[in-house]
């Protein structure tokens, strides 16, 4: 049972290989809300259909759903198959996007665990740049904006820890700082070269934004947090130090995480 008293409910992260992929799937999905009573269980090296007949039932008995990267058919055939039979929902990570490999250019997958991660310089590049992210991630420790390659600013729930999560996912090491009128702006933001990028947003979406995040949390709509007249002071704050660091702004009201990581890395390719 939680901290709540709810019953803890499982999300299995299932694999032929070390289930990398499909866990970082998820916890990106995670970061939009808010869980206290939610685990993951990593289910690495499946080789046989009677492990995966185990896990569908453990996971139907938990009130769980399986998220999965299985390159053999064989095991994704079962999966789906236990799923449906168990009534538990299985998302298959991988298997639209190699079929969409095979539709288009007439190939057939290689069917080998692993090969997503092959142990070369763009993945160990990765890894470091998602661990800076986290590390680095809500202003935690100002060190990370001297040592990053792109420093995301802008006030509360613009996204900015979802498209640093995403820019480190294409190897590049970002921090992201929160601009709160009360807290002084850290020194290291002025200091050093690399890309500093302000977002923002309409008043009227950031605040429908922070209310369901109100409502996520169990705490009252009417709080500051989500009026108009606190949103207004935090964005005139933030475009005020935006203004003065001469910084790039995205607005991102209507823009995906995918689409503001694109004008990003266009930038930093006309940089280099």
């Amino acid at each position: 049972m939680g901290s709540s008293g709810k019953r803890v409910q499982p999300i299995y992260i299932c694999s032929d290989a070390v289930g990398e992929t499909a866990e970082a799937v998820v916890k990106a999905a995670m970061r939009q809300f808010v869980f206290e009573d939610v685990k993951l269980i990593r289910c690495g090296h499946i080789k046989s259909e009677d492990e995966i007949v185990q896990i569908a039932l453990e996971a139907a008995g938990a009130g769980g759903f399986i998220a999965y990267t299985l390159v053999q058919p064989e095991l994704r055939e079962t999966m789906r198959e236990e799923a449906l039979l168990k009534g538990v929902r299985a998302i298959d990570v991988l298997g639209p996007m190699m079929q969409a490999f095979i539709d288009t250019f007439n190939d057939s997958p290689k069917r080998q665990p692993g090969l997503l991660h092959t142990l070369d310089d763009d993945y160990y590049r990765r890894i470091e740049a998602i661990e800076f992210a986290v590390k680095y991630d809500d202003g935690k420790d100002t060190k990370g904006l001297l040592l990053a390659e792109v420093v995301i600013i802008g006030v509360s729930r613009t996204s900015k820890t979802p498209l640093s999560i995403y820019l480190a996912h294409k190897g590049i090491r970002v921090a992201n700082l929160p601009l709160v009128p009360e807290v002084k702006a850290p020194q290291e933001l002025y200091q050093g070269k690399r890309l500093i990028v302000g977002l923002t947003m309409q008043p009227k979406k950031l605040s429908g934004i922070r209310t369901e995040r109100l409502k996520a949390m169990g705490l009252p709509f009417s709080a500051k947090y989500a009026s108009a007249e606190r949103i207004d002071a935090e964005l005139v704050y933030a475009h005020s130090i935006m203004k003065s660091l001469n910084c790039p702004v995205i607005d991102v009201t209507e823009k995906a995480i995918e689409e503001t990581a694109g004008i990003i890395i266009g930038w930093l390719q006309q940089a280099n």
